[in-house]
């Protein structure tokens, strides 16, 4: 389930049309194929994880958000 360096710049693509910010920047983790990083201003955010289900593939997006940011 490696993320290949196609799906990689489809992913940033998507995240930059979404997000509309410009220093949004994703990277390959360390000792992990099945997700990359997702940074912001050079901040990590996120990981976008690729699932293959029944032979259909998806990418889920998971961002924790502390209490702490929150004020």
């Amino acid at each position: 389930m490696n993320i290949t360096p196609e799906e990689m710049a489809q992913l940033k693509a998507h995240m930059d049309r979404t997000f509309k910010c410009s220093d949004l920047t994703i990277k390959k983790r360390d000792k992990v194929n099945d997700s990359i990083e997702v940074m912001i201003g050079g901040e990590f955010v996120g990981i976008i994880y690729k699932i293959i289900d029944e032979g259909e593939t998806s990418f889920n997006f998971e961002m924790a958000i502390l209490d702490i940011d929150l004020v």
